[in-house]
């Protein structure tokens, strides 16, 4: 009978994970199969349980990493996301000790801080974004790769 609610626990996971499309409840499938399969063979609840909750530990800690890799490799980045990387010109004075710099990107102005704080970039220089705080862009002159 044990068996039973292990399958049903697996149905009810896999339908969870179909209908939500995003790698939740997957791992726990996995564990709840396991003890089903080890409910069939007459193990005990107890050792039941333990093996639901370790195989589920260990997909989720060993597979997911993996399968998020894969899954989200061809995710297009958006918003801020997407000008991490992207080349622009300083069109202020960066200096990061008086606090001045400024880029325009996308059509709108943006504070920018250069990542090296003894760095000084004058207007017109080429820079890349390397990340964003707040609403600061993070920059560094950017050399062009041959």
């Amino acid at each position: 009978m044990i068996a039973l609610y292990w399958l049903i626990g697996l149905a009810v996971l896999l339908l969870i994970e179909i209908i939500t499309l995003g790698l939740t409840t997957i791992w726990f499938a996995g564990g709840a199969l396991v003890a089903f399969i080890a409910a069939i063979c007459g193990a005990n609840i107890a050792v039941q349980i333990v093996l639901f909750v370790i195989v589920s530990l260990i997909l989720l800690i060993f597979t997911r990493p993996i399968a998020m890799k894969r899954l989200n490799k061809n995710r297009v980045k958006t918003n801020y996301e997407g000008l991490i990387g992207k080349v622009v010109k300083i069109t202020k004075t960066v200096d990061n000790s008086n606090q001045t710099g400024e880029a325009c990107v996308n059509g709108q102005d943006w504070t920018v801080r250069s990542y090296n704080d003894d760095e000084i970039i004058e207007p017109g220089t080429k820079v890349k974004i390397v990340n964003i705080e707040g609403v600061r862009l993070i920059v560094t002159k950017y050399r062009e790769e041959n």
